[in-house]
């Protein structure tokens, strides 16, 4: 791996896993950079924002964060006074102002179909504390989000979907990184979870770079290789 490159850490999001990133990965990997696809928790905004912030924290050099959907506010609200982070790259993704929650935030123009699609699966963990996690139907996981994904592949993904803890979609951001972090954001037309115009009003507020493609929710899966030249130009850009 190149010693002048960053570090590229990946943070998925809800009803996703690490694997999600694999296409991009190979296409990071192939420019010689080193990547870590991090396994977020799911289990609370500021709970999953410190467990990134300590993996990136353990990285030596500079690093670029991305976050996919949720995994935006999570890199947000991590990388927050921490001089390592030169780029944040915000795929499909949240870019909450302080106080904002994913909740709020996709409700804010209409389009998303995300919540007719929810199964509610209460859990008690082995403290006792209870927590409703949520998960997409695997029915309906293909038409929302994953539509331009072959349907065998969304059917896989569908079945290893990770759940989302109720209370992490519902949970403000604290002070957001971008606000002083160099932020490039990757908005996605078809976008059933997040729509594309909560994407582009929130990149907006935060002058971001934009880069705008066709894709679903999915597009680090659809789309490995817009998602992959995006953050080389973060990269390039704050080297």
């Amino acid at each position: 791996m190149s010693a002048h490159k960053p570090t590229i850490v990946l943070v998925h999001g809800a009803f996703a896993d690490a694997s999600s990133w694999n296409g991009v990965v190979d296409k990071l990997l192939a420019h010689d950079y080193p990547v870590i696809a991090v396994a977020n928790p799911l289990r609370g905004l500021t709970t999953d924002a410190e467990y990134v912030r300590q993996i990136v924290m353990s990285v030596e050099g500079p690093v670029v964060l991305v976050g996919h959907s949720y995994g935006g506010s999570v890199i947000s609200n991590a990388a927050k006074g921490l001089p390592e982070v030169k780029a944040l790259v915000f795929v499909a993704a949240f870019l909450p102002e302080e106080g904002e929650s994913a909740v709020t935030l996709s409700g804010k123009f209409p389009g998303s179909t995300l919540g007719d699609t929810l199964r509610p699966v209460p859990v008690t963990l082995p403290d006792g504390k209870q927590v409703m996690d949520l998960y997409i139907e695997q029915a309906a996981f293909h038409k929302q989000f994953a539509a331009d994904v072959r349907e065998d592949t969304a059917a896989v993904m569908a079945a290893a979907q990770r759940p989302v803890a109720e209370v992490a979609l519902a949970e403000g951001a604290s002070a957001p990184a971008w606000r002083d972090i160099p932020s490039w954001v990757l908005v996605a037309d078809e976008d059933r979870n997040i729509p594309a115009q909560v994407q582009s009003y929130m990149a907006e507020r935060a002058g971001a770079s934009v880069m705008k493609v066709s894709a679903s929710h999915a597009v680090s899966v659809s789309r490995p290789g817009d998602v992959a030249r995006l953050i080389n130009e973060a990269a390039q850009a704050t080297a």
